[in-house]
């Protein structure tokens, strides 16, 4: 009997992925924090997520004429975050105390989806071994 990963990780598989792309851009934002005319982005983690397991799913092969053909759009979730302060005269909207606060928030969420898929494989370890 073959173990699916698919059902056993189930979304969870797809959250650290997500969750490394925003700390990406993020970190992207506080380095170019002093760059002109640099714009923040961030990422909408369920958009992402959305379309990270549609990707996901999408990516087998058609095997039959009845199957469904399934064509999805790229909406990765990234967009350029409206500015909470006024312009500074460059041109930047990069928010250095925001995104340090969303960089915590996304290390800590982080650190807990790898956590989470972390007990599965236990699970998963333990179903195999059987004690």
């Amino acid at each position: 009997m073959a173990i699916s990963f698919e059902k056993a990780l189930g979304i969870s598989q797809y959250t650290v992925g997500v969750r490394s792309k925003r700390a990406e851009m993020l970190a992207s934002n506080i380095v170019n924090a002093d760059t002109p005319h640099y714009k923040a982005r961030d990422l909408d983690f369920a958009t992402a997520m959305k379309s990270a397991k549609q990707n996901l799913s999408t990516s087998m092969a058609q095997t039959h004429d009845k199957h469904f053909n399934i064509t999805t759009k790229d909406n990765s979730g990234e967009a350029y975050r409206v500015p909470n302060q006024p312009d500074t005269g460059d041109g930047n909207t990069v928010d250095v105390q925001v995104e340090r606060n969303l960089y915590m928030q996304n290390a800590l969420e982080y650190q807990s989806s790898l956590q989470f898929l972390g007990g599965k494989f236990k699970g998963l370890r333990l179903a195999i071994k059987g004690s």
